[in-house]
């Protein structure tokens, strides 16, 4: 079993919090986790998706309320939105007879947003955590597993698999499950084929503006639609609007969201990209390592940090700007290349923004000074970086 740095802020959110809702995609890891953390608790596991467990709670406050000595797990909530009402009295009568904490570690395939009942029914009763793919701070500290990582994906099954054949084939079945399946259990009814078709163009543009015209033109349907479409792919929690810093520097800026496929093992399979050597030679491949690195990143940030991009309609531009709770801004360049160098946009854009520090973040593991107030860092160091920031 692969160790997830989010474990221990699970556990120490069960001990404060009445439940805890830990959010990813599906395949990321999160029963495996949950599972984990029961063994040392006696937890009582129940996966929503199976009938008879559904059955269980047929009379949900009294079984919850017969096993309140118990941590209890419930797997896909979003099968049974209804529990949210149900929580909540079950959690304020435990609260009354001093059982208050650790009661309810619920597991969910969408976004907060998504879940929004618990949100209007638990406020004050519920930490949330988010479980990303696996990330640089997880895996062997070797060049060729972050490259087998940054190929594959952090999908545990994926980057596990035997070979890159085995793992591409588990995420294209990813991505069929997805479409035939989950996306109806969540958002209106939308074609599998329209959809296909809109996360296969949003790979092919990784990185970039989000314009739904242009995509509405590609998929004869009104923008309206695609905006909606991509909307319920990053309430899925399978793609990322990164918003623009919109900063007082007298310059006109970019509005628009930038827009990435949250896994580069997901990029790489929407486009038939196999091996390294295919996605070497494939006009995407800077475009996906960026993504790579600010899916790497944004999941350590620190609490209260907001990620952003910045842009002139010049074209100055920085890749990922972190505001920090304190005010302080990080700007953070991306390249593949094993050396750092950086264009005149970059310094442009930091002598706009005046950050406090900036990182220029390459594919290899050195960390030097590229100047007085740039430093080139490999991807793992700077992950750690971030979260050790407090």
């Amino acid at each position: 079993m692969i160790s997830r740095i989010v474990t221990s802020d699970v556990e120490n959110a069960l001990e404060r919090q009445a439940a805890v809702g830990l959010i990813g995609p599906r395949q990321v890891g999160k029963t495996t986790l949950a599972l984990e953390i029961a063994r040392s608790r006696d937890a009582l596991y129940l996966d929503l998706e199976d009938r008879d467990d559904r059955n269980r709670l047929a009379e949900p406050a009294l079984f919850l309320d017969n096993v309140e000595d118990r941590l209890v797990i419930l797997d896909e909530i979003h099968r049974m939105p209804e529990l949210f009402q149900t929580l909540r009295g079950v959690i304020d009568r435990g609260r009354r007879r001093g059982k208050g904490r650790g009661r309810f570690l619920i597991l969910g395939s969408a976004s907060i947003d998504l879940l929004r009942q618990s949100g209007e029914t638990l406020a004050g009763r519920i930490a949330y955590i988010d479980l990303a793919p696996l990330s640089p701070l997880e895996v062997e500290d070797t060049r060729a597993s972050r490259e087998r990582l940054w190929l594959r994906g952090g999908f545990p099954d994926s980057f596990l698999a035997g070979s890159d054949e085995d793992s591409l084939a588990l995420r294209r079945d990813f991505i069929r499950t997805y479409l035939e399946r989950d996306v109806a259990a969540f958002g209106p009814r939308v074609p599998a084929t329209t959809l296909d078709r809109l996360w296969t163009m949003l790979a092919h543009r990784q990185g970039t503006t989000l314009n739904a015209s242009v995509l509405a033109r590609a998929l004869e349907a009104s923008a309206q639609s695609v905006t909606r479409y991509v909307d319920l792919l990053v309430d899925l929690l399978l793609v990322r609007r990164l918003p623009p810093l919109h900063a007082n520097v007298g310059k006109r800026l970019v509005k628009a969201p930038k827009v990435y496929v949250r896994d580069s093992g997901l990029v790489h399979a929407l486009l038939g990209i196999g091996s390294l050597e295919q996605l070497a030679g494939h006009p995407v491949v800077g475009e996906s390592w960026e993504g790579y690195v600010v899916e790497t990143l944004i999941p350590v940030l620190p609490p209260r940090a907001r990620p952003h991009f910045y842009r002139t309609s010049a074209g100055a531009e920085i890749d990922l700007v972190v505001e920090h709770a304190d005010g302080a801004r990080w700007a953070v360049e991306i390249k593949r290349s094993l050396s750092a160098r950086v264009g005149r946009g970059f310094h442009l854009s930091c002598e706009d923004l005046e950050p406090a520090r900036a990182f220029v973040v390459h594919a290899g593991d050195d960390h030097y000074p590229l100047s007085e107030s740039v430093e080139a860092i490999g991807v793992r160091e700077m992950a750690g970086e971030l979260r050790g920031r407090s």
